[in-house]
C-alpha cells in the first residue's frame, strides 16, 4: 500500500481549482475498501497556541472511527481555513492518525493610522472591520483599505493610496499600520448638457444639485464629485421638465469623466426633451361607495388648458387624500392616469380613487417616552379610540407635540388594524433636555453691578407642569421670582398657575425714596376654538414707599406708605402657527385687555 501523501494547504487549493482528484492520487489518499487501515484511530492537533484542540476538532467534523475519506479531509480543510483563525493549514496521515497542523493568524495589538490629515482617525476606527484583540486576516486588511479608499472617494479624494503594515511583536501579535497618502480633492470642473434645447445649459445647472467648481464656493461641497449626487441630479432634471410640461421627458445618460490626473471631473448629461404638453380633460373616476358625491373642487389644482405641472398633479392627490382622510378613508389609493394625445400635445389627466372602507381608530401607541408620561402624550390626540380616522386631526395631533417642546423628533403615523375598517396609530417621540440655567452679569446705569440666575423646568417630573424660579440681586435691587403653571388642571383643558414676587428698589439717589413691592398673580387659559385661547388673570400687588427725602416731587410724596392693588386682565390669542417654536408658515394673533381698580 502507498502511504499518503502531505497535502498542504496550497495543494489542496490547486486540487480544489483543478477539479476532482486523479484515481491514481484518491488510491494513494484511501487505502481500498474493505480494511480496517482506512479508519481515523487518533486525531491529533499541532502548532496551537491559542485556540484549543477542542474548537479547532469542532471546525474539523473528523473524529476517531471516522474513514479516511477524501471529501471529507477536503470538507475539513475548507471549514478550517473559512474560520479566518489560520494562516496555513496541513492535514496529514501518520498511520492511522490524522494529524491536523496549523499556523495560527496573529492577534491585533494596534491598529493605527497615519497620514489622515482631512479624516479623523475615529471616523476611520468605525469604518475598519480589524480591531484591536482582533484576528488579523490578509482578505479583512485588503477589504479595509477599499473601506478606506471609499471614504476618501466620498471626499473627492479619488488619487488617495493606503498601504498596510505589519509590524512583528512577540507571542504572536502584530501593529497593523494603514499609511495613507490622502492626494487632492478633484473637484466638478464642468458639467455638460446634451440634447437641451428649449432650456440653456445656465438653466439646468441650477436645476441640479451638483456645481462647478468656483473659488468662492469654499463653504460648500456640491463642486465635489458624488455618485449619489448624480443620481439624485437626475431625478431632478425630471422634475424639473416635468414641471415644464415635458411629459415625455428623459436622462438618457449621466456620467462622470475623470481627468488622468485624476484631480477633476467632467460631468455630461445627455437628455431628451420631448414635446410640452397642456393639461386636457381631468376628471375623477370615483370607485368609492359614497351615496352622495364628494367634492373635490377644492383640492384640484390643475385646470384645462394650463401647461402641464407634475408637481400640481403631485399637490392635488395630496389634497384629494387629505379630504377622504378627514371622511375617514385611511388607506385610500389615489392613482393619477395620464393619457397623452401627441397630435393635439394634451395631457388628459383621470385621478382614479381606489375603494376602501372608512377607518375607525382601534389602538394607539406610544413608545420612545422614557420620562414623560403617557397620560401627557395622550392628552394632545384630538383622536381617541373609537374614532372615525380623520387625517387633519392626526397632523393636528403631531403639530401640538410638537409645540410642548419636550420633544426632539415626533412621528405620527398609522397602520391597518385587526380588520380591514381598523387602524393603529403609532407615536413614536425622541425626548430632549426641558431645563434650563440661567446665569448673568452686567452693570445697569440705574440699579448698578447686577447678577442675574435662574432655573427653569417645563416638563417637571414628565408630567407636563412649568417651574420656574429666577433672583436678581444689583446694587439697587433685589428681586425674586418664583411661578408655576399646571397646564390640564384637574384633569381638564384648562391651564392654571401662579406668580409670586418682590422686588425691592433703592431710589434714594436718583429719586429720593425706596420701594417694596410684593405681588402674586393667578392664571387660567381654555380653549374657545381649536387655535383660538382665552386667558385670564388676577394680580394683587403691595406696594411700599419709604425714606422718603423732604424734597422729593409731591407725586412721589403722595404715594409715601403701603398701597394696596389689585387687577383683571385677560386675553384672546388665535394661534395658526405650525410650529410654536420654529415657525415657517401662518400667524399669531392676540388681543390684551387689562382692567385695574
Amino acid at each position: 500500500m502507498i502511504p499518503r501523501s502531505v497535502l498542504s494547504a496550497a495543494v489542496w487549493g490547486v486540487l480544489l481549482a483543478v477539479g476532482p482528484v486523479s484515481p491514481l492520487l484518491a488510491q494513494s489518499a484511501v487505502p481500498a475498501a474493505g480494511t480496517n487501515n482506512d479508519l481515523i484511530s487518533n486525531v491529533r492537533v499541532e502548532g496551537n497556541q491559542r485556540i484549543e484542540g477542542r474548537t479547532i476538532m469542532s471546525y474539523l467534523n473528523l473524529k476517531a472511527g471516522d474513514r479516511f475519506n477524501q471529501p471529507d479531509i477536503d470538507a475539513a480543510l475548507k471549514n478550517l481555513f473559512a474560520t479566518g483563525f489560520f494562516n496555513d493549514v496541513k492535514l496529514m496521515r501518520s498511520g492511522s492518525t490524522l494529524v491536523v497542523r496549523v499556523e495560527e493568524n496573529p492577534v491585533i495589538s494596534k491598529v493605527a493610522f497615519e497620514g489622515n490629515d482631512r479624516i479623523e482617525t475615529e471616523s476611520l476606527e468605525k469604518e475598519v472591520e480589524l480591531k484591536p484583540r482582533s484576528i488579523y486576516s490578509r482578505d479583512k486588511v485588503q477589504s479595509d483599505v477599499k473601506r478606506i479608499l471609499d471614504i476618501y472617494r466620498r471626499s473627492g479624494r479619488y488619487n488617495a493610496t493606503v498601504e498596510p503594515k505589519v509590524i512583528q511583536q512577540d507571542q504572536n501579535r502584530v501593529d497593523l499600520v494603514y499609511e495613507i497618502t490622502e492626494g487632492q480633492v478633484a473637484y466638478i470642473q464642468k458639467i455638460n448638457f446634451i440634447g437641451n434645447k428649449e432650456f440653456s445649459s445656465k438653466a439646468l445647472r441650477e436645476a441640479i444639485r451638483t456645481e462647478e467648481t468656483r473659488w468662492y464656493k469654499f463653504l460648500t461641497d456640491n463642486d465635489v464629485f458624488d455618485q449619489d449626487r448624480l443620481q439624485f441630479d437626475q431625478e431632478l432634471l425630471r422634475r424639473f421638465y416635468m414641471n415644464e410640461g415635458y411629459a415625455d421627458f428623459q436622462v438618457k445618460s449621466a456620467h462622470a469623466e475623470l481627468s488622468p490626473e485624476k484631480d477633476a471631473f467632467y460631468v455630461t448629461f445627455v437628455v431628451e426633451e420631448g414635446e410640452q404638453y397642456d393639461f386636457g380633460e381631468i376628471r375623477v373616476a370615483n370607485e368609492l361607495k359614497e351615496k352622495d358625491p364628494i367634492d373635490f373642487s377644492d383640492a384640484i389644482t390643475t385646470e384645462t388648458g394650463d401647461t402641464y405641472d407634475a408637481s400640481a398633479v403631485e399637490s392635488t392627490v395630496d389634497g384629494m387624500t387629505k379630504k377622504l382622510g378627514d371622511l375617514g378613508y385611511a388607506f385610500v389609493d389615489i392613482q393619477p392616469k395620464l393619457e397623452k394625445d401627441r397630435e393635439k400635445k394634451l395631457a388628459n389627466l383621470v385621478y382614479v380613487i381606489k375603494p376602501g372602507p372608512r377607518v375607525y381608530v382601534e389602538r394607539i401607541n406610544i413608545t420612545g417616552n422614557v420620562r414623560t408620561l403617557d397620560e401627557v402624550v395622550r392628552r394632545e390626540f384630538r383622536l381617541s379610540e373609537g374614532d372615525p380616522y380623520n387625517s387633519s386631526k392626526l397632523q393636528r395631533t403631531e403639530q401640538r407635540l410638537n409645540n410642548l417642546g419636550f420633544f426632539e423628533k415626533v412621528e405620527v403615523k398609522n397602520k391597518e388594524g385587526s380588520a380591514p375598517d381598523k387602524t393603529v396609530v403609532d407615536v413614536n417621540v425622541q425626548e430632549k433636555s426641558t431645563g434650563e440655567i440661567n446665569m448673568g452679569a452686567g452693570f445697569s446705569t440705574t440699579d448698578g453691578v447686577l447678577g442675574d440666575f435662574g432655573i427653569k423646568e417645563r416638563n417637571l417630573m414628565g408630567r407636563g407642569q412649568e417651574l420656574r424660579t429666577r433672583v436678581t440681586y444689583a446694587s439697587r435691587r433685589k428681586q425674586v421670582e418664583l411661578g408655576f403653571t399646571e397646564p390640564y388642571f384637574l384633569g381638564r383643558d384648562v391651564s392654571a398657575g401662579f406668580d409670586i414676587y418682590r422686588v425691592k428698589q433703592e431710589f434714594l439717589r436718583e429719586s429720593s425714596y425706596n420701594s417694596d413691592i410684593k405681588g402674586v398673580t393667578l392664571r387660567s387659559g381654555y380653549s374657545l376654538l381649536e387655535k383660538l385661547t382665552h386667558s385670564i388673570n388676577y394680580t394683587l400687588r403691595n406696594t411700599d414707599i419709604t425714606d422718603v427725602r423732604p424734597d422729593a416731587s409731591t407725586y412721589i410724596r403722595q404715594q409715601a406708605g403701603k398701597n394696596v392693588s389689585s387687577a383683571v386682565g385677560h386675553s384672546l390669542t388665535y394661534d395658526d402657527r405650525n410650529n410654536k417654536f420654529d415657525p415657517t408658515d401662518g400667524y399669531y394673533f392676540q388681543l390684551l385687555l387689562p382692567y385695574r381698580r
